[in-house]
């Protein structure tokens, strides 16, 4: 008996990305930060300079789809453990604390997510790629247009 693969569905979606995540998660809990802690960070750690609070905010509630009152209260979380550290007017800087627990994080996933990715062929991880962000992009229409009352 052989097992068919499966077509690319929301139940495979959700699958990949829960058990992911769940990876992650374990990681980030053995350095004290959660994964809305942990995407918020990101943001500011890629950024070249402080980043507009507003701006970040929207960034993550875009990315998680969650409440932007959630948000600032992760933005004060991590300002609270001096992972961030608030400029003026409105803006959020990473600070050195910030950047280690970024860097420790991020290299205790890279050897994780090697292993997950590792003789997946290129072509495959493009299509995927592709396949995924359209799907994204469309998903992100619809909420929007729900949100919005116009569906």
């Amino acid at each position: 008996m052989t097992t068919a693969t499966p077509l690319l569905d929301p139940r495979v979606i959700a699958l990949a990305h829960y058990a992911g995540r769940a990876l992650l998660e374990n990681v980030l809990a053995r350095h004290g930060s959660t994964f809305q802690q942990s995407v918020t960070l990101r943001l500011v750690a890629v950024a070249e300079g402080p980043v507009d609070r507003h701006t970040l905010v929207d960034g993550v509630v875009g990315a998680l789809k969650i409440d932007a009152a959630e948000v600032h209260s992760v933005v004060d979380e991590l300002i609270a453990a001096e992972l961030l550290t608030a400029q003026e007017p409105s803006a959020v800087r990473i600070t050195e604390a910030g950047r280690e627990r970024f860097t420790s994080t991020s290299a205790a996933t890279a050897p994780i997510t090697a292993r997950i990715y590792d003789g997946i062929p290129e072509e495959d991880l493009a299509v995927a790629g592709r396949v995924l962000t359209l799907i994204t992009e469309r998903a992100d229409a619809e909420f929007a247009d729900m949100t919005a009352g116009t569906k």
